[in-house]
């Protein structure tokens, strides 16, 4: 079975793997992308068994005819993290948060759906342009915590779930609730899928109770 999926599902998604596997019988090839590219490379017309994407891209493939029932799998938050013993800002309340943004040296976000949402918001506070220079967006399914441990940005945001497996970076913790914003991780069979059987079953083995404690392990809700 061939599979393209999200990085955000990473570490979960390997810890469970194997069990699966020895479960069914069978193996598990995994290529680990950004959105962008996910979407790019099935438009063009690349056939993966399943898709592991955010809600809001399998959607889109579905409504473009090539993705079968999407089902959700877990949910994820931004969260935000400095360089290990570096100082931590307060990020406590949406001011405390632009305070930060506005006294830090350098940032990084993702391309990803934590990306594009904090683009939105930097220019909904409208700070956008002041912290363009100081900005990196890391490109598609590239991860923004060893640019914080490597000291290239002072401080970083990305989906929990994706901070959580890096060396030498503390998370201070999620956004505040004000601003937080959580995106849905779904996966969703290929209409074109020569092992759809095997795809559907690990869509459930993921969405099932024994898996919930390895998703929130690694900075995930179970979806539902």
């Amino acid at each position: 079975m061939r599979v393209l999926s999200s990085l955000a599902v990473r570490e979960a998604y390997l810890e469970l793997l194997p069990q699966f596997e020895k479960r069914n019988s069978l193996k598990v090839q995994t290529e680990w992308l950004g959105m962008v590219d996910i979407v790019k490379r099935v438009k063009g017309g690349e056939v993966a068994d399943l898709l592991i994407a955010s809600q809001k891209v399998l959607s889109e493939l579905k409504s473009l005819g090539k993705v079968e029932a999407v089902v959700d799998l877990a949910t994820s938050g931004v969260a935000v993290a400095v360089k290990k013993g570096a100082p931590r800002p307060d990020i406590g309340s949406a001011d405390a948060v632009k305070r930060a943004l506005r006294a830090a040296r350098s940032l990084a976000y993702s391309s990803g759906p934590s990306g594009v949402y904090l683009a939105e918001l930097f220019q909904k506070w409208g700070i956008a342009g002041e912290l363009k220079a100081k900005s990196t967006q890391t490109p598609p399914g590239t991860a923004v915590g060893p640019l914080v441990a490597r000291g290239e940005a002072e401080i970083g945001f990305q989906q929990m779930s994706e901070l959580l497996p890096i060396p030498g970076i503390d998370i201070i913790g999620p956004l505040p609730a004000g601003i937080q914003v959580i995106t849905t991780f779904s996966g969703g069979v290929h209409v074109a899928a020569k092992e759809a059987e095997a795809a559907r079953a690990w869509l459930a083995f993921l969405t099932s109770p024994q898996s919930a404690a390895v998703l929130r392990k690694h900075g995930m809700e179970p979806a539902g």
